[in-house]
């Protein structure tokens, strides 16, 4: 009984308790607006009147309910004023209510049902809000000896000191109806405002989308930063180890040159955090495989390379993720072999793109599927396109090998 009591102190001092009685009271100005249109509403007094501001507006509300941007108001109004603050986004779309224009007859349908039930509540909390307060204050008068004739109250018998007792009564069922009306209310917002099967779809597809987004972020960073890291390392350490001024010369250039291209990968891969997010073709493409080959003679390596085929005429995301792999492979050749000479084979026929990479095995990860996440990503990335790739030892070297299938 404590712990229920204190439950209800804590309750009444939280301001989405004032909220949404507010939120309630709001909703008796549609009857108020039609009363004053139609004459005699307000003659009467008393329940009579409060039954007429329930049930007037009722056909404005339901054609009201049409409209599909009232659902959007109202899912606003409802995320403010029925659900606990900070109004974040975050808070705002974990609040299960939605703030989108009716789509379907269902969403108007379910939002007609939102609006007469706030309708009949509101005048109901209104009705109470108004009335109990002027029955408490009766009590208080009876009490001190003077009866009280309040319009829309009953007459209060002879004036006695025990209807003081009394007083306090109204107050706390007016609390309780408040609570348990704004309670009821901001479940039945999340039940007829919240969002559809098609909404939450969406919302799902969207949350897929950004994941997928992050996902190739992670990938960007980890493909063109480690590439151009490596590459750096190994050209500083041959430098260093040569000892001649001109290698000395040839490895910084090639430094530098491969520390702006990183630069420019690091923008393009940022900008999936930004609304300008770049178009898929701001990326590299096969293309452009020959500056991976550069880079990686540059660091040392003796590079033998085949390219055929129409390259430049390979779907975009094809050349793209092509790109990314060829140059992952190098990026482990010569983070795990060092300047190693290297074959790359890049060819299209048949309705297949090939790329194989291959390097002396020796001082390279040994056994299926080992070099850590980059081999891990091309497979991947082989797999989100339809075809295959397989990374291990073949024939005396460290082999990796991607089929991927063309459109007609």
């Amino acid at each position: 009984m404590t712990a229920s009591l204190a439950s209800v102190v804590r309750r009444l001092g939280r301001p989405v308790t004032y909220t949404r009685w507010l939120h309630l009271l709001m909703a008796t100005v549609a009857g108020v607006l039609t009363g004053f249109l139609h004459g005699g509403t307000f003659r009467t007094g008393g329940w009579e009147t409060w039954l007429r501001l329930a049930m007037l507006p009722v056909p404005l509300v339901l054609a009201a309910a049409l409209v599909p941007v009232v659902r959007r108001v109202e899912g606003l109004q409802a995320q403010l004023l029925l659900t606990p603050g900070p109004h974040g986004p975050e808070q705002r779309a974990a609040s299960g209510i939605a703030t989108t224009p009716s789509a379907r007859w269902r969403d108007r349908a379910r939002t007609a049902g939102w609006l007469l039930l706030r309708l009949e509540t509101g005048v109901a909390v209104t009705a109470l809000t108004v009335q109990l307060p002027m029955l408490a204050v009766a009590f208080g008068m009876a009490a001190a000896g003077r009866p009280s004739h309040l319009s829309g109250l009953p007459a209060i018998g002879a004036p006695h000191w025990w209807y003081g007792l009394l007083v306090p009564l109204p107050l706390v069922l007016l609390l309780a109806v408040a609570l348990g009306a704004g309670a009821l209310m901001a479940r039945a917002a999340r039940l007829l405002l919240g969002p559809s099967a098609a909404e939450r779809l969406a919302a799902l597809e969207a949350r897929t989308e950004r994941l997928l987004a992050h996902n190739q972020l992670a990938q960007e960073l980890h493909d063109s930063i480690g590439h151009a890291l490596t590459v750096t390392v190994v050209q500083a350490g041959a430098a260093r180890a040569a000892g001649a001024a001109e290698f000395t010369d040839r490895a910084l250039a090639a430094i530098e040159e491969t520390g702006r291209q990183a630069l420019g990968d690091l923008e393009r891969a940022l900008r999936l955090l930004r609304e300008d997010a770049p178009r898929p073709a701001d990326r590299p493409l096969l293309t452009e495989a020959e500056r991976l080959l550069e880079s990686a003679r540059a660091a040392g390596s003796a590079v033998s390379a085949e390219l055929s085929g129409p390259l430049a005429d390979l779907p975009g995301p094809v050349s793209r993720e092509g790109y990314r792999m060829v140059q992952e492979a190098l990026t482990n050749v010569l983070r795990h072999a060092g300047p190693v000479p290297v074959s790359v084979r890049i060819a299209a026929d048949g309705g297949v793109l090939e790329l194989d990479v291959r390097n002396p095995l020796p001082a390279v990860p040994a056994g299926p599927g080992s070099g850590g996440r980059g081999l891990r990503g091309i497979r991947e990335r082989a797999t989100l396109l339809g075809g295959e790739a397989r990374t291990g030892p073949a024939d005396g070297t460290w082999r990796v090998s991607v089929r991927l299938p063309l459109p007609a």
